[in-house]
Parts: structure tokens; C-alpha cells; sequence
């Protein structure tokens, strides 16, 4: 669908349609619905609004509340989500480095990532980067792994993730956190948070984050005697957020959410270094004096709803807005120059929810349609060419249905239809089930369809001689995972494995011209790439002891085409096996706790590139690290707590991207006070 004027008048037929129905205006999804201080409690899973027992759930689902984030003492989001079955982390560099989240094998862009309800990946980049992602001092996050484009649209082919900022009626109180350490650390936040009245509740929230860093080249200089990097790569952040919710009358809710954050941090280019893969000299990072970038992000969401006839129907309306701007200073000889681009993407929802049954079956019915638009260009690049604005419009209709019986039955299924102005249109499903028996076991299955439309700089380019392919087709991912639960005890212990496959279809990589060194373009690749593992979690709530336990097996071949020819191996920065385990000791007669976190990443690939033209890529092997963080927190007063923690506590040499050094051991501290 080529123009904006026939989906304006698609959106409004359906808007007619659903009204007829009984209108649900509603965004994705609403934290405040569900009761977040349950920690088996999920929002992400459907559109309807209500939180589902993640019992009931036959896509795996895992939720990390507010005091797993306390209890492993979290400033970077990024971080306790390599607690995740299928999640992998890559930072390059320091903190502030951009940061990509893989799951199941799917790329970084093949995640959706929501932050209060809004979608905030960048529109220019394609994706979220983590690395500017601060924790707030109360807040939860519920990662749905697997296809769910048929409820989100495009970037969910590896899943959902879903960071949820708590509300003044969940968390309230002032919370204040101060804290020092290793690389000229301090950050902190602020939190002010309650219910004004009985239709009333507010938070607002601040946190800033700066470090002085470490260097992350391998090498100091490319000419003269090498000599380890020298250059302390460091990073400033900060962010803003508030969320008030508004309730007039017992039906009627209105939700606001903004947030901005601010990133500063130094970068290093790449270039000549005596590293060599299949005796042939590639790049390596090098210390690059002078060389940064600055991320500004601003989301708000604006969400009203209305339920009538006893809870029967809901009637919701949603609007939000997501804008990422990005400028990076290069005045090195290695790289390109400064650049500059921005995104910003316009979204509104409508839903419409309808609850029937009886005590023993209750039913859900959602259908909902989104209407977005992105807009995205340059503000500055090296060759002041490429300055055109683009925009890219999407419409998107679902339909949800939902079956409980028993609570102990689920049955689950959704259609979507994206109609697109750059491609074709398309549809995604998603069908799941769950059965829990009397016995405490639960056996679950899902299978469904994604999608990732191209990036801007995938369709429009953004320097020479890199050129933009606006015939690209959407990647598409088709998969099916089931798996089986089984709880002890009255829920005292879980363990459970889940089995997983996919297979992509359409991905979208580089295709270099032989005529002109660097000369490229973005293809679609023929043929079918593959992922498939297990997931295995354990958890344990046995008084003072809190234990959770990860483990994921992951084959994704792809194939490569290298210097040396053609090869299937697994895709770069993903490990084959990958864990962690968290024990938590918290005794209510004492006054301190202690948290210990093993993390164990397996070798990975990754790609190099040589220094010279043809300048050709090779395969890489890094080898696998454990990392082991401790953390301890001692109540001085009734509502002050002095805490400390060390990360890498064997001070682990290793690598998350080749040639990017990781820290060693560091060491933290400091104090937070509730009121």
C-alpha cells in the first residue's frame, strides 16, 4: 500500500468498525492493570490490557521484579538480563558502549523493546541500544520469548522485552541511592512516588550515571612500538521520567508517562594493529583521543480508558511518541567524520476488549488496530550529501482471543495484518497453550510468525559508498517452542526446560560490490537460516534463601562468507551455552543481605576485517569467561541501608567484541534511604 491517504481511510472504516463493536482504545500494553507486586503476574502477553498469570502463558516468559533489581544491586538494565533463558549481551567497550540484546539466536534488531508501554527503538537505527538504559530504583522487567509480531508488529521475531517503571500506588515513598567506586564511579537516583488521593497516584524519577572508565583498545598506537591502550573511555548518562495515573470515576483510567534520557560517552575507532586471523593483519581498536557521541531520547505516552457493563468491555485510546537523536564527534584519522541522524516515531492505538464466560470458562476477545508512522534522517554526515527526510507508515490490525478454563486451561491465539506503504502487506499469528495439572506440572507450547521491516539506513543508505536498497523485503521468522514445568512443595522450588525452533527467512545482511573497495549495499539473502536450543530455569523461595538458575544451549548456524570462502558456523556474538545462577540470603531476623551472581558466557564468533582493500572479513574465535559479582546490604536505621558490591571479583580477562577490552575487578559502595 503506497500512500498515507488510503490508510487514513482504512483506519477510519476500522475505527467505525470497532466502535460498532464496542470500542477499546488502547495502546499495547498497561502495566497499571495488572497488580505489579505480584511477581507471577504478566502484562506483555496480550493485548487486552490485563495482566495473565504467566501460568497460563504457553510462551515462555520471564519476569525480573524490583527486588531481583535491589537484592543484585542493578544500575545497568543490561546487565540482569544475562540472567535470561535465550538472552545473550553484547556491550562494545565501556559502560555506555552501545549494547545489544540477542534472543534465541535472533539478531539485535529482531528484539521489540518497550519501556512504560512505549516503543523506543531508535527509528534511524532500527533498534534499542541498551546501553543508555539506566535502572530506575522501582521497577520490573518481563521478557516474552518467541514470535509475537502478531501481537506488536514488526522488530518481535525474538520476542518482547517489557521495562516497567512502578506506579506512585505500586511503590510509594521517597527513595533516595548515592554510590562510589572503582574508574571514578558515582551515580545515584531520586524517587518520589504516591497516592494523592483516592483517584490520584504519581512517581517521579531521576538518575544519573557517570564513570571515568578504563581503556578498551588493544593497542595505544598502530605506528611505533604497541603498547596497551591508554585511553580511559568514559560515559555520563541521565534520565527523567514521570507517571501519573488519574482515575475520576471507578471505570474511567487515564495514564501519562514521559521520559528523557541523556547519554554522553567516548568511543575509540578502528585501525591498523599486528593482530592477525589466517595469517592475514585486520583491524584492531585503537585509542582515539577526542572521539564521542551524545544519545537523546524523549517518550511519552498518553492513555485514557474507559470500562463499562460491569467489567465486560473496555473501551481505551492511546497516543505516544518516541524520538532518538544522535551526534557523534570523530575528528581521528580513522574514522569517517562527524555524524548526525535522528528518528522519531508516532503511534496511536485502538482496542476494543469484550470478557465473557462463567466462573469455570472465562473468555477474552481483543481487536485493536495501530496506526504509526516513522520519520528519520541525517543532521550531519562526513560527505554533506544525505539530508533527505523519510518517513515510513504502517497500519496494523489485530485480533486476539483468549480462553481460561479452570485457571488451570489457557488457550491462546492472534492475527495480525500489517499493511505497509514501502512493502508489501503482511500477516503474523501466534497460538499458545498451557495446562497446569493438580500435580504442579505445566506443560506449555507456542508457535507463531514474525517480522523486522528494513531500517532507514538499510532502505535510504547514509554515506558513500555504503548505497540504500529500497526493494528490500521484510525479514521474516516462523517457530514453534514447547516445554515442561513442574513446581515442588506448594511453589517452594520450580525447574523447568523448554525446547525452541525457528527459521528466518529474507535476512537482510551486506552485499559488497567487487569493483570499489567498501562499495556495498544491504540484500536480502536467499535460503533459510536456523536457531534451535533449550532453555532450562531453576528457582527456589525457601525462607531466607532466594535462588534462581539459567541455562541455555543454543545452535544458530549461518552462513558466512569469509576471506577464506564460505562457512557454516554459529552466528557471531551468540554462545552456544550460556548461564547464570543468583543466590539471594535475606534473613528477616537480621539486619543485612547478600546476593551472589555467577555468569558464565561460552565462546562466540565474531568478525574481523582486514586493513587493506579487498578489506575482507574473517571468523574470529573468543573464548568463554565467568564472571562472579557479590553483593552485601546492611540495615543501619529503620530506612537507611549501606551496601556495597563487587563485579568480576576474580578479575576475569576477556572479550564481548573483538579487540574491545572488558573491566577487570571493580568495586562499589554506598547508601540509600527510604522514607
Amino acid at each position: 500500500m503506497k500512500n498515507i491517504g488510503f490508510h487514513a481511510t482504512r483506519l477510519g472504516l476500522a475505527t467505525c468498525l470497532i466502535g460498532g463493536f464496542t470500542p477499546v482504545l488502547a495502546q499495547t500494553v498497561d502495566p497499571e492493570a495488572a497488580d505489579l507486586r505480584r511477581d507471577d503476574i504478566v502484562v506483555t502477553a496480550s493485548r487486552s490490557g490485563n495482566g495473565i498469570d504467566r501460568n497460563l502463558i504457553g510462551s515462555s516468559v520471564t519476569i525480573v521484579d524490583a527486588r531481583d533489581l535491589a537484592d543484585r544491586e542493578t544500575r545497568i538494565v543490561s546487565d540482569v538480563l544475562r540472567d535470561i533463558p535465550g538472552v545473550s549481551v553484547s556491550r562494545i567497550g565501556a559502560v555506555g558502549g552501545q549494547t545489544q540484546i540477542r534472543i534465541r539466536g535472533a539478531e539485535g534488531n529482531h528484539v521489540l523493546v518497550l519501556v512504560d508501554g512505549i516503543k523506543v527503538s531508535d527509528p534511524y537505527q532500527g533498534e534499542f541500544d541498551f546501553g543508555t538504559l539506566i535502572a530506575d530504583d522501582a521497577a520490573r522487567i518481563e521478557v516474552l520469548r518467541g514470535q509475537q509480531s502478531a501481537l506488536y508488529g514488526s522488530d518481535a521475531i525474538g520476542g518482547v522485552i517489557n521495562y516497567i517503571s512502578l506506579s506512585g500506588r505500586d511503590a510509594p515513598g521517597v527513595r533516595l541511592r548515592a554510590e562510589g567506586g572503582s574508574f571514578g564511579t558515582y551515580n545515584g537516583t531520586a524517587r518520589a512516588a504516591g497516592v494523592a488521593s483516592d483517584t490520584f497516584d504519581y512517581a517521579l524519577s531521576g538518575s544519573f550515571y557517570h564513570t571515568d572508565g578504563y581503556p578498551t583498545a588493544v593497542y595505544h598506537s598502530d605506528v611505533g612500538p604497541l603498547q596497551p591502550g591508554e585511553r580511559d573511555i568514559g560515559s555520563e548518562s541521565y534520565s527523567l521520567s514521570g507517571k501519573v495515573n488519574w482515575t475520576p470515576a471507578d471505570n474511567v483510567r487515564v495514564t501519562g508517562v514521559m521520559r528523557y534520557g541523556h547519554t554522553t560517552a567516548d568511543t575509540n575507532d578502528s585501525a591498523n594493529g599486528p593482530i592477525e586471523v589466517d595469517g592475514y593483519p585486520v583491524g584492531s581498536t585503537i585509542d582515539t583521543p577526542g572521539v564521542y557521541y551524545k544519545s537523546r531520547m524523549l517518550a511519552g505516552l498518553l492513555r485514557a480508558e474507559l470500562t463499562s457493563f460491569d467489567g465486560v468491555m473496555t473501551t481505551a485510546a492511546s497516543i505516544q511518541l518516541s524520538g532518538t537523536r544522535r551526534d557523534g564527534i570523530d575528528p581521528s584519522p580513522y574514522g569517517y567524520g562527524d555524524y548526525g541522524n535522528n528518528g522519531t516515531r508516532y503511534r496511536g492505538s485502538l482496542e476494543n476488549t469484550v470478557r465473557f464466560g462463567n466462573e469455570r470458562v472465562k473468555n477474552v476477545f481483543t481487536l485493536a488496530i495501530d496506526a504509526e508512522r516513522e520519520e528519520y534522517r541525517n543532521t550531519k554526515d562526513p560527505y554533506t550529501i544525505l539530508f533527505e527526510k523519510h518517513r515510513f507508515d504502517t497500519m496494523g490490525v489485530v485480533a486476539q482471543y483468549n480462553m481460561v478454563v479452570d485457571e488451570r486451561l489457557s488457550l491462546n491465539g492472534s492475527v495480525r495484518v500489517d499493511m505497509n506503504d514501502k512493502f508489501n502487506d503482511d500477516i503474523t499469528w501466534h497460538f499458545d497453550g498451557s495446562y497446569l495439572a493438580a500435580t504442579g506440572t505445566r506443560v506449555h507450547a507456542a508457535a507463531g510468525k514474525g517480522v523486522k521491516n528494513p531500517t532507514a539506513t538499510e532502505l535510504f543508505g547514509y554515506y558513500p559508498p555504503f548505497v540504500g536498497n529500497p526493494t528490500l523485503r521484510p525479514e521474516q521468522s516462523e517457530g514453534w517452542e514447547a516445554g515442561l514445568d513442574q513446581s515442588f512443595a506448594d511453589g517452594i522450588a520450580t525447574i523447568g526446560a523448554t525446547y525452541f525452533k525457528s527459521r528466518l527467512t529474507d535476512w537482510i545482511t551486506t552485499c559488497y560490490a567487487s569493483t570499489a573497495p567498501y562499495a556495498s549495499t544491504p540484500c536480502n539473502r536467499a535460503g533459510v537460516t536456523r536457531q534451535q536450543g533449550v532453555e532450562v530455569f531453576g528457582q527456589v523461595r525457601l525462607g531466607a534463601v532466594r535462588l534462581d538458575a539459567a541455562y541455555t544451549y543454543l545452535d544458530a548456524a549461518q552462513t558466512q562468507s569469509v576471506f577464506t570462502g564460505t562457512v557454516d558456523a554459529q552466528s557471531v556474538r551468540r554462545p552456544k551455552h550460556s548461564g547464570s545462577v543468583n543466590v539471594t540470603y535475606a534473613p528477616e531476623t537480621l539486619p543485612f543481605s547478600t546476593t551472589l551472581t555467577v555468569r558464565h558466557n561460552g565462546a562466540m564468533n565474531d568478525l574481523a576485517f582486514g586493513n587493506a582493500p579487498p578489506y575482507p572479513s574473517f571468523l574470529v574465535h573468543m573464548p568463554a569467561f565467568t564472571l562472579v559479582n557479590l553483593a552485601a546490604r546492611y540495615k543501619l536505621l529503620e530506612n537507611v541501608d549501606i551496601y556495597a558490591r563487587a563485579e568480576n571479583l576474580f578479575d576475569e580477562t576477556y572479550q564481548e567484541v573483538f579487540t574491545f577490552m572488558a573491566p577487570g575487578r571493580t568495586v562499589y559502595g554506598g547508601v540509600r534511604l527510604r522514607f
